[in-house]
Parts: C-alpha cells; sequence; structure tokens
C-alpha cells in the first residue's frame, strides 16, 4: 500500500509564502507511484488539506486526519517545509510526537533549541565552536549605545533571536543606526541578538541525514549584490551563490569537519543549512536553519544536485529516514 504523506506548508511567520512555494516544489516532485501526497497548509486561521485541484479539506487536529468524498485520510508520515513558526520553532513537531506521528525534521527539542540563535550559539560554543562577540536584548531592557558599540564594534548585525534568518535583520554602520534598527528586529521578536561583524568569505554549508550516514553537501559560497546576505539577496536574486565555493582545500576541509560537529553535538536529524564565515582560515558559526528553502533555487538544493542528489531523490530519503 502507497504511504498517505502530508507535505506541512505556510506557517505563522513572515515566510509564510516562500514555505509555501518550498511545499509546492516538495508536492511536484514525491513520487505519486509510492505516496499518496496531500499539502497541507497550516495558517493562524486555519488548518486545511489541499487536493490536486486546490480542494480544501479541514484538518481534524485531534490526528490530523480530514475526510474527503467520505473517506478518512491518516497520514503515514508528515513533510515539514515550515520556515519559522510553528514548524521550525518545535511547536507544530512537538504536537506531531503527542500524537505518534512521524514527521522529516528533528525532534522537537532540537527545533526549538536552534531557532533560538542566542542559546544555539550558548551551545555550539561549549564545544570549542567560533562565533561573533555578541550581545543579547529583550524588548524593555535600558540599551545603552556606547556599551553596545564597546563590546561588539561596528559595524554589527542586529537580529531577532527567534526568527527565520530572512526578516527583521539589519547591519548597523554608525550608531544612529542602532536604534532603528533594534525597531525594525523587534517587530519580529522580543528577544533580540546583536554580533560583532566578521570580514571574511561566507559559506553556506548543508548537512543531511542520507541513507542513514551524516552527509556533508557540497559547500556553497555566498556573494551578496547587498550590504549582507539578507532578504533580496536570498529571494530575488540580489546574490551569487557558487558551489562549490572558492575556498582553499584546508578551508573545506575545516568548515566541513565544523559543520558536521555542530549537526551532532546539536543532536540534529533530518535538513539542516548553517552559515559560516572564514576569520583567517578558521569558520566562524553563524546560524543554522533547520527547515531551509526547498525550491529548485534554493541553496541546499543546489547542493544536493551537485552532489548527485535529485530532488525527488532528496525528499523521499526524508521520507523513508521516518520509518
Amino acid at each position: 500500500m502507497k504511504k498517505n504523506i502530508a507535505i506541512a506548508m505556510g506557517g505563522y511567520s513572515s515566510e509564510k509564502d516562500i514555505s509555501i512555494k518550498s511545499g509546492n516544489v516538495v508536492y511536484k516532485n514525491l513520487n505519486t507511484k509510492k505516496y499518496n501526497t496531500y499539502r497541507v497548509l497550516i495558517l493562524k486561521e486555519k488548518w486545511v488539506a489541499l487536493d490536486e485541484t486546490e480542494n480544501e479539506y479541514i484538518i481534524d487536529k485531534n490526528d490530523f486526519s480530514f475526510i474527503r468524498k467520505g473517506t478518512k485520510i491518516n497520514f503515514d508520515c508528515v513533510f515539514n517545509a515550515i520556515h519559522g513558526a510553528p514548524g521550525e520553532n518545535g511547536q507544530l513537531l512537538a504536537y506531531f510526537n503527542l500524537i505518534n506521528l512521524k514527521h522529516t525534521s528533528a525532534p522537537f527539542y532540537q527545533m526549538a533549541l536552534t531557532f533560538n540563535k542566542r542559546d544555539t550559539l550558548s551551545a555550539v560554543k561549549a564545544y570549542g565552536i567560533q562565533t561573533a562577540t555578541s550581545i543579547y536584548l529583550n524588548k524593555g531592557d535600558e540599551i545603552n549605545l556606547d556599551s553596545i558599540i564597546e563590546k561588539v564594534g561596528l559595524p554589527c548585525f542586529i537580529k531577532p533571536n527567534n526568527a527565520g534568518s530572512s526578516y527583521g535583520i539589519s547591519k548597523a554602520h554608525t550608531k544612529e543606526d542602532i536604534l532603528p534598527a533594534l525597531e525594525t528586529a523587534y517587530k519580529e521578536d522580543s528577544e533580540i541578538l546583536i554580533e560583532s561583524f566578521l570580514e571574511g568569505t561566507e559559506v553556506s554549508v548543508g548537512v543531511i541525514q542520507y541513507k542513514g550516514e551524516t552527509k556533508v553537501l557540497p559547500i556553497t559560497e555566498i556573494v551578496s549584490e547587498n550590504d549582507f546576505f539578507d532578504y533580496e539577496a536570498k529571494y530575488l536574486g540580489k546574490s551569487q551563490e557558487i558551489t562549490p565555493a572558492r575556498i582553499t582545500a584546508i578551508q573545506q576541509e575545516k568548515v566541513e569537519k565544523t559543520a558536521k560537529k555542530v549537526y551532532e553535538v546539536l543532536n540534529m536529524t533530518g535538513f539542516s543549512r548553517a552559515e559560516y564565515i572564514f576569520v583567517n582560515d578558521t569558520p566562524f558559526f553563524l546560524e543554522i536553519n533547520t527547515v531551509p528553502g526547498l525550491t529548485e533555487e534554493s541553496i541546499l538544493p543546489q547542493q544536493a544536485q551537485k552532489a548527485g542528489i535529485s530532488l525527488e531523490e532528496l525528499f523521499e530519503n526524508a521520507i523513508e529516514s521516518c520509518f
């Protein structure tokens, strides 16, 4: 019998539309001879399953099922394509755990941990992973601009702590830039991360579980036309993503070793894509994405293709790893 697969997409964050694009690519590339596939749109206002003609069927949240033409459809596995809340921050995965439903992501605690940039940095630093100097602020904290500059210097990056890697991020070049950047970040989250600027080559490293083993994919070099790798650079073509990266053999060996170590010390499973910047040949960890973009143009699928893994193989491997 064919397995029933839900492709969860949408979500509650600013990355909703990107997630829907990712989910549709997964839907298009899964083998329908092996799986009955349904997209499940998860929004604040509704949870609905979609059929091939876009008809909507209300999801029963008691067991994540739905009824179509008088027949109840239960799922064997959920392919998680939700960037941001609730798919990437552990909330949805905790619910799946409660109802004993398999999914393609890491366990809910690992997802919650890695979604929190501050906590992830604290965890990896304990294992000797190099990171930028950082400061944390909660909404309502007193803001001392001179103290911030003294610790992290200028320019610096200001990011929402619990959010994806595309929204609410600013690069402050001057003291006057900091307060507007904080306001932008606070629109996405009540917790803020301020990091020192690192000068060097930026790379993105995909690490996945593939056929039962931890696999580091070919490395991508990021060359942004903008001031940094922001939303426009990621999704609107304002960057070059060069795979394989133009780095030395020493740099490649170091970042592959570091990326695998980060994946394993965080007890990850499923997909991940982490960003690093080289400073004097040493890779400095920036952040990790556990539901990376999955469109044909996205970085991780590009890396998989360079490794000889098609989209169909990549997505099927994620599902079969559940069982």
